[in-house]
């Protein structure tokens, strides 16, 4: 199995093997000299945080898998849940050896500016301060414990850092056990200057720790770090309700009982064999999970780095902080008049949420507006779109909130957020039925004497203010009253739980999504079989769903040229002879997070484009509360036309994904295009030659 054709059957790619060779683009950018320093230490840090979400859900996924049905297999490779897990622990420790590397360098060159050291590497007198800041600021926030009858093995929490001694004491032989505080500094500065000196906070535990078991010989000891299973099961039947009286109540059991799910990983930093037979026993994790850690399990302490390097340094390790584009609507001009004219296009991080933010302001105190409804997946924890909502509640509007507490790892803040907004004396409701909603659309509605008025928002991510500066969205701000209409009819239909609506504008998922992205990619196909012109192009962060796989496959043997912008999992094999040959697969891993979804079929008149909340997943098309709007203002569809042009023209940051499984830069480039860098001087399509 750890061969990677084990993961590849005829025109299909595994899922999680196409997740690993993702994180693998996240890790070459930690090594790709056209980043800053501090940025390639960014993507090592990422590239680690990716591994540790993978394991609490998907690697936890499929051990759940294997125990309810371990004779099931996926439908694309045909692989068992146990199968494909014993294969990635095997791609996944070789990946951990690369990043094991690229720290290696990242640490030498870093050395110029910050020098970070292990407790080995430093000098008598840097000992001597190191072991007085450990007793004095560490050591009271630690809580050692020998183990014995009357004090058992303590429970490992996710993610939390431990150390483990193998004590003697009077020819008795024991183990002792250290949590590591969480709220410690993960970096000490021992020396000042040009090149100041700094340790992380694991170093120096390992270092003095063992002072802290006074009277006892130390023999062994090792650091370790616990992964924990986070996939639960979020469905509910009416006997959970009425037993918990209250969703939110509900799922706040489930996210208590997430720390207590059993463990998909232990992380050592090696130590002796009898340390780490006694964890894998005590633990009841086999030796293939177990992952031998050289340096660090957490390199999140790379990005506070920033604090120790001279100012003068800083501007070329980072890069330039970017400045959003001019607003489509000017300070001064109402937003809400300006949408009433024309559609009003945004593309983040290139515009900023700015515009949006002043919409629901406006709105809050407009007498015309009558009522505002919105989906909520994630939120910033400072957020001026959850303030606009109380102050539109307060004024007398009707505010409807659909906060989805499903949203994995933001239960809580939008459990607090469906708090606060409940207290605001908006309406929440917590999604519908057991389908995620992960919809991103606001309905305004305006009384505006006799006429019934509508502003939509539509957008392909969250209404999250931080990550609309780190992710490339695009949104679109519409008076068209179809949109309008379909929009209330979207709200009313969650309210009563309803999914079999046929609206007049937007596809949604469960019930026209899906089956509308197939209607035109069979449109396409029998342009292409009658001899005419046929052309797909569509942008999205996964594909996974077979259904739509295996239409696009039949589309591209009928000659329908099909070109795909696929950030992340691609099940999908490009360009194999006779079935894919007329595909192509790019994927762009850069500065921003590419998060869009853009479907456009066809060329000329004929030409049909929609953006969209959903992936091309099955979870997405078939699981979830999902839209796309189709775009009707034909100045934005051009533009985001162009986007798509370029973005198929970047030869900087895009791979291409080839027949054998492995993505690869482009070989020859005459003039370097980095899509995401000319988007923001506001270059939205390439020079006409």
């Amino acid at each position: 199995m750890s061969d990677k054709v084990s993961f590849i059957k005829g025109e299909y790619i595994n899922r999680e093997y196409s997740w690993l060779m993702f994180n693998r683009r996240v890790l070459a950018q930690a090594t790709d000299s056209t980043n800053p320093l501090l940025e390639r230490c960014k993507f090592l840090s990422i590239f680690h945080s990716n591994f540790d979400e993978f394991f609490m859900v998907r690697i936890g996924s499929l051990l759940n898998d294997s125990k309810l049905n371990p004779d099931a297999t996926e439908n694309k490779t045909g692989l068992t849940a146990k199968e494909q897990v014993d294969g990635i622990l095997k791609l996944a420790k070789s990946a951990y050896r690369e990043a094991d590397a690229v720290y290696v360098k990242l640490k030498k060159e870093l050395g110029k500016y910050v020098r970070v050291k292990t407790g080995a590497e430093l000098s008598a007198k840097q000992r001597v301060k190191c072991k007085q800041h450990f007793r004095e600021q560490i050591l009271p926030l630690l809580s050692p414990m020998v183990l014995d009858a009357k004090h058992p093995m303590i429970r490992f929490e996710n993610m939390n850092c431990y150390m483990v001694f193998e004590l003697e004491k009077s020819d008795r032989l024991m183990y002792g056990v250290m949590a590591i505080s969480q709220k410690l500094p993960r970096t000490y500065k021992l020396d000042g200057g040009k090149k100041p000196t700094v340790i992380t906070v694991e170093e120096l535990i390992r270092t003095f720790g063992a002072t802290a078991f006074d009277g006892y010989r130390i023999k062994n000891q090792a650091m370790l770090r616990l992964t924990r299973n986070a996939d639960f099961d979020a469905n509910i039947e009416d006997a959970d309700i009425e037993r918990s009286g209250d969703f939110s109540k509900f799922l706040k059991r489930k996210v208590e009982l997430r720390g207590t799910q059993d463990a998909v990983r232990l992380q050592i930093d090696g130590g002796a064999d009898d340390v780490k037979a006694f964890l894998l026993k005590t633990l009841n994790i086999k030796k293939q999970y177990c992952f031998e850690v050289k340096h660090c399990f957490d390199y999140g302490f790379l990005n506070a780095l920033a604090n120790y390097i001279d100012d003068d340094a800083l501007p070329s390790l980072r890069y330039k902080k970017p400045r959003p584009l001019e607003s489509p609507v000017p300070q001064g001009v109402s937003v809400t008049e300006r949408v009433m004219k024309s559609d009003v296009f945004l593309a983040y991080p290139f515009d900023s949420m700015d515009t949006l933010v002043r919409l629901l302001d406006e709105c809050a105190d407009d007498p015309r507006v009558a009522s505002i409804k919105i989906t909520i997946y994630r939120l910033d924890h400072r957020s001026r779109i959850v303030e606009a909502l109380k102050k539109a509640s307060e004024n007398g509007k009707d505010v409807t909130v659909v906060i989805e507490l499903c949203a994995r790892f933001d239960e809580e803040n939008n459990l607090y957020f469906s708090e606060v907004l409940k207290d605001a004396g908006c309406t929440i409701i917590y999604g519908m039925g057991n389908y995620k909603v992960h919809s991103k659309i606001i309905s305004i509605v305006l009384a505006d004497g006799e006429d019934i008025k509508y502003i939509t928002h539509l957008g392909t991510g969250n209404y999250n203010e931080k990550t609309s500066k780190l992710y490339t969205d695009l949104n679109i701000i519409t008076s068209d009253a179809r949109i309008g209409r379909d929009a209330v009819a979207f709200f009313r239909n969650i309210a009563i739980c309803n999914t079999d609506y046929d609206y007049e504008k937007l596809l949604i998922a469960p019930k026209s999504l899906k089956s509308g992205i197939v209607a035109y990619i069979e449109r396409e196909t029998e342009k292409a079989k009658a001899g005419l012109s046929a052309h797909i192009t569509a942008k999205m962060n996964s594909l996974t769903d077979k259904t739509i796989i295996d239409k696009l496959i039949s589309a591209s043997k009928a000659g329908v040229k099909i070109e795909l912008i696929v950030r992340g999992i691609c099940c999908l094999l490009p360009e194999a002879g006779g079935k894919t040959e007329n595909i192509t697969v790019t994927s762009i891993v850069g500065r921003f997070l590419e998060h869009s979804r853009i479907y456009r079929f066809g060329d000329g008149d004929d030409r049909v484009m929609f953006i969209s909340s959903a992936d091309l997943m099955t979870r997405n098309t078939d699981k979830r509360v999902e839209i796309a709007t189709p775009v009707l203002d034909k100045a934005i569809e051009r533009r985001i036309s162009g986007m798509l042009g370029v973005m198929l023209a970047d030869n900087v940051k895009a791979r291409r994904l080839s027949r054998d499984g492995e993505y690869y830069a482009p070989q020859e480039v005459s003039e370097p295009i980095n899509s995401q860098e000319l988007f923001l001087k506001g270059e939205f399509a390439l020079r006409k030659q």
